[in-house]
């Protein structure tokens, strides 16, 4: 069991339910996965940039990501049905709270002039999305071999009922949440 997850089980769990009035302890909201997704649209005439996202993505994560494909033409944006147009993972478990324990205390602290993750970027359910412009904030890319910087999204999902509680639940696992003004 990780460090996050131990503190989850043990400290977060009691004060979420102290906080809201639970009466049973699997009321109390949790992280179910992370999804990790980055789109090469823009990489579509240039070979072998796919393959070296697709490397910086699995350095990132700890796993191979899965490539995203266009299911049909769209003329506008020059897609062909098939064409690759991103990549994801989805972290569950271990590799999920490795993730969320790195990004909160070596990566997001990492990024230039940060002033914490938008707290309005929770949809109703508790859910969280944030996107980062640069890979290369991430410990794990070495910069010198850097040839071309892409942004990713990274949407962490949580069995909260509520906007406020998810944002309890990610404050209590030592989000920077910016405050709303």
């Amino acid at each position: 069991m990780t460090r996050l997850q131990e503190q989850y089980k043990n400290i977060i769990t009691k004060e979420l339910m102290k906080e809201f009035g639970y009466k049973n302890i699997h009321q109390a909201p949790k992280i179910t996965k992370v999804t990790i997704n980055i789109g090469v649209g823009d990489t579509l005439g240039k070979s072998g940039l796919i393959d070296k996202i697709s490397n910086n993505l699995t350095l990132i994560a700890g796993q191979k990501p899965v490539i995203n494909k266009a299911k049909k033409s769209i003329a506008g944006f020059k897609i062909r049905e098939g064409d690759k147009v991103g990549m994801s993972v989805t972290l569950r478990g271990k590799k999920m709270y490795d993730f969320i324990d790195r990004l909160v205390s070596i990566t997001l602290p990492r990024i230039r002039d940060f002033r914490g993750i938008p707290s309005k970027s929770f949809d109703k359910q508790g859910n969280y999305s944030v996107g980062i412009k640069e890979h290369t904030v991430f410990s794990e890319i070495p910069y010198d071999t850097v040839e071309f910087i892409h942004g990713l999204q990274i949407a962490i999902s949580t069995t909260a009922k509520t906007k406020d509680e998810g944002k309890a639940l990610l404050t209590h696992f030592g989000f920077p949440l910016s405050k709303e003004q």
